[in-house]
């Protein structure tokens, strides 16, 4: 999901640049809400576990595909699905993404240590060999959406700055320390409206369990649709996440984000679009010299699991407190 969101400010700097042009968006159906601010922009939902599963599905798929009249495919994905829809869309112009793998294993093999190329300026490249220009480093958001009444009842008012923190990663090699996080939002919510996101059974219920003892923190996690979590978050003064989609969604929507890294590195080009260098807080470089371990957080060497403890509570809350 991640990875989706960081596509939305692109588009939308494309779009700036280039108002004749038509974009269809191809996505999973769950999410297609992450499109909902781009007016120029048409969203196809693909279901991959029914109508389109498998190769006769992206068949079928391709065949819906071809009668928008689409005259170029910018393919800002490069797997094996696309690989394949591409086999069923001959004729069609088709560029994809070059997602600088060799350079990326060298980054975490220790050959290199200079940042990479970001995954936004990734997506733009891909545009840009269909031949368009267009830049993204002034880019615009959508402002904060009204919230409706089924939100507010649950969340209250927001009169006051709301820090939005998602204290969960795919991997627990990317999630900062519970007990550590429950002292930072102790602090944080002497002064400002605490709200938690997360997703699944187990994050929802130990999030319940830490909102439960504050007054000034609310849970959102498994009580809003997508949609209505995003017009939450586009009301966030601050999102503090893991190197995660939570903290992508809020930069979509010109958020500012704080974000806590493990054993991956922002240098893999994967931080959060348009934020400040000083806002991705990172574990010991000197206890754990062989950061990044791995571009997703999947592989690490023992020990590489704990990286995440040398970032000081009170760091973290000095770095939120400043963006507000």
């Amino acid at each position: 999901m991640g990875d989706v969101a960081m596509t939305v400010p692109v588009l939308t700097a494309f779009s700036n640049a280039n108002p004749t042009i038509k974009l269809t968006v191809l996505t999973k159906k769950q999410f297609t809400p992450l499109f909902k601010d781009l007016k120029m922009v048409t969203v196809l939902s693909a279901d991959f576990n029914t109508t389109h599963k498998g190769v006769l599905g992206l068949y079928r798929l391709s065949k819906t595909v071809r009668n928008t009249h689409i005259d170029a495919v910018a393919d800002l994905h490069n797997v094996l699905r696309t690989k394949v829809l591409k086999l069923f869309l001959p004729g069609l112009k088709f560029t994809q993404i070059d997602k600088g793998r060799a350079e990326k294993k060298a980054l975490i093999t220790g050959k290199i240590s200079t940042p990479l190329r970001t995954t936004p300026q990734r997506y733009a490249d891909v545009f840009r060999n269909l031949g368009f220009e267009f830049e993204i480093d002034t880019p615009s958001f959508p402002t904060p959406k009204p919230l409706d009444t089924e939100i507010t009842k649950v969340l209250g008012d927001f009169s006051k700055p709301v820090i939005g923190i998602a204290p969960f990663a795919a991997y627990a090699s990317k999630t900062y320390p519970i007990s550590k996080m429950d002292k930072v939002i102790f602090e944080l919510q002497k002064e400002s409206k605490i709200l938690l996101f997360g997703g699944g059974p187990t994050e929802t219920k130990q999030l319940e369990t830490i909102a439960s003892k504050y007054s000034n923190v609310g849970c959102v996690a498994g009580k809003f649709s997508l949609d209505q979590e995003l017009d939450i978050i586009s009301n966030l003064k601050v999102m503090l996440s893991m190197d995660s989609s939570n903290g992508h969604m809020a930069a979509m929507l010109g958020v500012k984000v704080v974000t806590l890294w493990g054993v991956t590195h922002p240098f893999a080009g994967f931080a959060p679009f348009h934020q400040l260098a000083t806002h991705n807080l990172l574990s010991d470089l000197g206890k754990y010299p062989k950061i990044p371990t791995s571009i997703y957080g999947n592989n690490y060497p023992e020990g590489y699991e704990l990286a995440m403890q040398t970032i000081s509570v009170e760091s973290i809350i000095k770095t939120v407190q400043d963006t507000l």
